[in-house]
């Protein structure tokens, strides 16, 4: 995630820092001086807040090191002001494994307050309801308050909460996903629609809290979201990486000039090239690539010098839905596509999004029919 500063890698996975956090923690440290005259008090308070987020940073390591069990690798896990994102490869594909996902990160926390409620009992401190709260208390009693408080909204069956995945893998186990993430997604807004009504009450009379706004917004949009990319998901469903891959496009050598990229990039609707040596594909020359080489070095270099080494490659048989969640978010708008070592396409976001409006058309003018659409060839990649 970009404008993120890394902490560390534990367990095998990296941990990132948004620095709006860090603005957010001076935020809060320079509002309680300002209100208490206190640097003592400033100090205590942004170290509790530090601790409620370690609190969040361990709620995601429950799913992270769940979905592991299942042989899914988590990117990394980045704190935000507004809590913490582990980016799973993929989401589980069997319904019982998300149940146990989603399920993980809140069963962290009730873990942790059940170790704080055991510290304040042995402590010889009380637990009743008088006492704790966040504003006031020990430091265990308020973060017990807090883990309580995450397990609670965590739980609300709503996307992109866990009680949302929750919801969706139970009722996965009994319909189709996609139905069952509608469904799930539908409940989940109309979660939202009560917390903005709650919430614009809070600001005209005083009857509820103005941030439920915040939270119904963040609810109805995690929810769309949702359900959109299971439509997508099963928009793909049986579909190959052949049938959505370009197979009409213009290759590069390692030692063609850059003036050939750009002669083929006027040319034509193609920006982005794979380059070939014999029939082994050797690199991926990007027009970013393409224009700070030009800008750099001119345009009779050769391509070797400005070609990306460091490239995915995927199966022409391979399950594209698999394929997709295996490789998004690394920053290749390329991949060649290979069949017995050798280049046969090109995957590109903009032909696989034309691949899906097109079978998503053509299933629903004839439900029932499991054809595919036919395969998008002679297509210029775009990147």
């Amino acid at each position: 995630m970009k404008w993120s500063l890394r902490l560390g890698r534990y367990a095998g996975i990296d941990v990132y820092l948004h620095v709006t956090f860090v603005l957010f923690l001076g935020f809060i440290g320079t509002a309680i001086f300002l209100g208490s005259r206190s640097m003592a008090a400033a100090i205590h308070g942004v170290f509790f807040l530090c601790s409620v987020f370690g609190c969040v940073l361990l709620h995601e390591y429950g799913h992270a090191l769940a979905a592991r069990r299942y042989g899914i690798r988590t990117r990394d896990i980045t704190l935000l002001p507004i809590g913490g994102v582990a980016r799973l490869e993929r989401m589980p594909d069997r319904p019982l494994q998300e149940l146990w996902v989603a399920l993980a990160g809140p069963a962290v926390n009730v873990v942790i307050a059940v170790l704080l409620v055991l510290w304040l009992l042995a402590t010889g401190q009380r637990l009743g309801t008088g006492s704790m709260g966040l504003m006031e208390g020990s430091m265990a009693a308020r973060l017990l308050v807090v883990n309580t408080m995450l397990v609670v909204f965590n739980m609300i069956p709503a996307f992109p909460m866990d009680g949302g995945r929750v919801l969706r893998a139970l009722l996965a186990m009994r319909m189709e996903y996609a139905r069952a993430t509608q469904i799930a997604a539908s409940l989940g807004q109309g979660i939202a629609l009560i917390f903005a009504v709650f919430g614009l009450l809070g600001l005209l009379g005083g009857m509820g809290n103005p941030l439920l706004l915040f939270i119904a917004l963040f609810v109805w949009i995690g929810a769309s979201q949702e359900a959109g990319l299971a439509q997508f998901r099963s928009n793909l469903s049986g579909a190959r990486v052949r049938d959505a891959m370009v197979t009409h496009f213009a290759v590069l050598g390692p030692s063609d000039p850059l003036a050939r990229a750009v002669d083929l990039v006027l040319a034509g609707s193609q920006q982005d090239f794979p380059v070939v040596d014999g029939r082994r594909v050797v690199g991926v020359l990007t027009r970013q690539q393409l224009v700070a080489s030009l800008a750099e070095q001119g345009k009779w270099v050769p391509v070797s010098a400005a070609m990306d080494r460091n490239f995915i490659v995927v199966e022409a048989s391979g399950d594209l839905n698999e394929v997709l969640a295996a490789h998004s978010g690394r920053g290749q708008g390329l991949v060649p596509v290979v069949e017995r070592g050798e280049l046969v396409g090109l995957l590109t976001w903009d032909n696989v999004t034309d691949y899906v409006l097109i079978r998503s058309a053509l299933n629903s003018g004839r439900r029932g029919s499991s054809g595919l659409p036919p395969i998008l060839h002679d297509r210029g990649a775009r990147s």
